[in-house]
């Protein structure tokens, strides 16, 4: 049984969910960038701005099984553009607010939840139900690589904007360019008779119970922690990192961070495709394990602007490639029904992990002057996880099997 004739073509679902995630992860990706200006304009430590930062990474996988939940009952148009206008209000919160404890509580939820409602998430579901199980990891990987692109392409707009026109009327133009360009888009992706789709009639309690009962599930949380905790400390901190190391043109930071999002959509589309003909659990585990093999190169090697670039786009390559191969994993083995809502609490595991990553940053390097330790921590994580994720068990569940019989 299909969703319906009036559901949404596999084509108007990608591009619409593009511009979304191009927007919801390229403005988010850019936010190191305000860390110095907005610290400078109101007296702050770094610590301050990287706990907001922190925070509506922690808010955003706290929000996320409950966006997702809501994307699968009640469809993913009206998450969107509510995910949308709070996106919007933190943004103009972070621009307006000038209290370090309200800067940090409110852009934190806000932005969270925004986040939550425009991320992988809560657009995964009707990509994974609206795909051909054939193409279902093609097309996450598609949408992992429109993550990318508003990562290369949102880094040199923002800095320009602060740089045109102040850090605060920066925040005010991509407030509006947020929600001018989600909501219409939203309208592309009424997904009618949602909560009748096909599969097994579990409630959400007992997809929970099955997930959580699932030791695979179990391990592919505890390999998204590590990939939140690095992916997060790297783009909110490496601009300060390289200024702290002598390299004090703005523009190499901006050009590390969007060379991130240009590999990356090579990355995202290959690992996609790749999903498809190999063991996904073999490919998380080499992406981890080489991510931390390029952070230690990185670290012994002479700090030039050429060798940032070379990890940068090393890095890039395996940086949200692990999306498309985790969401493929979920949705084989459990199924479309849920998918929003147990992406979203895989991804819930990633943001302690964002928590930890960008936080820690800050709160070491105010007390130690270095990141060197939480890059280290970076590295030991990158090995654990690649170790972890080898045993997943990537076969449907029995009862899906008798389901289909």
């Amino acid at each position: 049984m299909s969703l319906d004739h009036r559901a949404p073509s596999l084509k108007t679902v990608l591009l619409a969910t593009g511009v979304v995630l191009t927007l919801a992860m390229g403005v988010r990706h850019g936010l190191g960038f305000w860390m110095q200006p907005i610290s400078q304009a109101n007296g702050w430590t770094r610590e301050t701005y990287s706990l907001a930062l922190a925070l509506q990474n922690l808010m955003w996988g706290v929000f996320g099984p409950f966006a997702g939940m809501a994307a699968d009952r009640f469809g993913t148009m009206r998450v969107v553009i509510t995910g949308a206008i709070s996106y919007m209000a933190g943004l103009l919160w972070m621009a307006l607010v000038q209290d370090a404890t309200l800067f940090v509580a409110g852009s934190g939820v806000l932005i969270g939840f925004g986040l939550a409602c425009t991320a992988f998430g809560a657009v995964s579901g009707i990509i994974g139900r609206v795909a051909p199980v054939e193409k279902r990891s093609w097309a996450f990987g598609i949408s992992g690589a429109a993550s990318s692109f508003g990562q290369f392409m949102m880094m040199p707009v923002e800095q320009q904007l602060i740089s045109a026109a102040g850090w605060q009327h920066a925040f005010f133009l991509l407030a509006g360019l947020v929600v001018l360009a989600m909501v219409p888009m939203a309208f592309f992706l009424r997904e009618p008779g949602v909560a009748q789709h096909q599969g097994p009639q579990q409630s959400v309690r007992e997809a929970l119970g099955e997930a959580f009962g699932n030791r695979s599930f179990l391990f592919l949380m505890t390999g998204y922690f590590v990939c939140g905790f690095q992916v997060v400390f790297i783009g909110a901190h490496l601009p300060a990192y390289l200024k702290d190391k002598g390299i004090m043109d703005p523009s190499v930071a901006v050009m590390a961070l969007a060379l991130i999002g240009l590999t990356n959509i090579i990355g995202s589309y290959y690992a996609g495709k790749l999903g498809g003909r190999l063991p996904k659990r073999y490919l998380l585990s080499s992406i981890y394990l080489t991510r931390s093999v390029v952070i230690s190169l990185f670290l012994l090697a002479p700090l030039t602007p050429y060798s940032v670039y070379i990890f940068s786009a090393a890095m890039g390559l395996i940086w949200l490639s692990t999306v498309p191969l985790t969401n493929g994993i979920i949705a084989g083995i459990f199924g479309v029904k849920h998918m929003s809502m147990l992406a979203g609490v895989v991804f819930f595991s990633h943001q302690v992990g964002s928590f930890l990553g960008v936080w820690l940053g800050g709160y070491l390097f105010a007390r130690q002057g270095s990141y060197d330790i939480v890059w280290g921590i970076a590295i030991a994580l990158g090995v654990m996880a690649g170790l972890i994720n080898l045993p997943i068990n990537e076969r449907t569940l029995q009862r899906e099997a008798l389901k289909a019989a």
